[in-house]
């Protein structure tokens, strides 16, 4: 039996992650109080054929009188061997804030003493610390459109029982749009040649051959390449046997197209062909 508990900030996407995690076939509930928690997986860990069940549920602010026991809950379902990943969903404040307004919906603390929307989703993001430490993977879908999210839930939680159970995220963004909030390892590569000063390739983006071929034609950047590659063989084993279920890797360069974008894709075909589960995105262009 597997079971996935989906939580994280009010209006970041849950209800999308748990109606993909419903197509890839779990059985799905809403919204279940902390305490019912092992009770569930009691009740389903007893059906035929348990070990091919697969169920989530999300638990969030909305039970927040019983999500005190959310800790309990988890030390117990460990202490039956009942297997659980925790995905944990965040969003920056103002991305929230929009969310709401064009939904024209209410966020779940704004009935509690006069809050207004900024301070309820900063109680919240609070209050769910603690929460955040225990979580497996972490998504932030500020810049996420929902079939975006859906895609990296499924990503994340898709099983290949040939590869290492960890995925790699390797990412590119841009420092002017500020540090991706998820990042485990970032890499600054705005010290390297930077081919946006070159009429005839600044339309380009690190993605195509013409801008790898000019970034790697600097000795520079093929030794930083070769380094990162030997940083992530050493470093990968490490986070393996920590147990992390997400590994995110961020390259930044100024905007987020060239030097970045290149690294990104180049060190994910590098993991790729060491037989890891990768998934490369690009924050700053439009196509994902």
């Amino acid at each position: 039996m597997a079971l996935v508990i989906v939580t994280g900030m009010s209006g970041a996407g849950k209800s999308i992650a748990i109606n993909a995690l419903e197509d890839m076939g779990y059985y799905c509930v809403d919204n279940l109080p902390s305490k019912f928690l092992v009770s569930f997986a009691d009740l389903y860990g007893m059906a035929e054929n348990k070990q091919e069940k697969k169920i989530a549920t999300v638990v969030d602010i909305r039970g927040k009188e019983m999500f005190g026991d959310f800790f309990q809950a988890m030390e117990e379902l460990s202490r039956r061997n009942y297997p659980y990943r925790i995905l944990f969903l965040e969003t920056d404040t103002q991305t929230l804030i929009n969310r709401y307004k064009f939904t024209r919906r209410r966020h779940p603390l704004m009935e509690e003493g006069g809050l207004g929307m900024g301070e309820a989703i900063e109680r919240e993001r609070e209050f769910l610390k603690k929460t955040r430490l225990k979580a497996d993977y972490i998504v932030d879908t500020s810049a996420l459109k929902p079939m975006e999210l859906r895609e990296r839930v499924m990503s994340l939680l898709s099983e290949e029982p040939e590869r290492e159970a960890m995925v790699i995220r390797v990412m590119s963004f841009g420092f002017r749009e500020g540090i991706p909030s998820d990042a485990d390892l970032v890499l600054d590569v705005r010290c390297l040649p930077n081919p946006y000063y070159l009429p005839e390739l600044r339309e380009h983006t690190g993605k195509e051959e013409c801008i790898q071929k000019y970034i790697l034609s600097f000795e520079e950047s093929r030794t930083f390449l070769e380094k990162v590659k030997d940083m992530l063989t050493f470093l990968l084993p490490l986070y393996r046997k920590e147990g992390k279920g997400e590994l995110v890797v961020a390259f930044g360069c100024t905007g987020g197209r060239h030097r970045s974008v290149c690294f990104a894709q180049l060190t994910g075909s590098y993991l790729e062909e060491q037989n890891n589960r990768v998934l490369v995105t690009h924050r700053e262009l439009k196509e994902m």
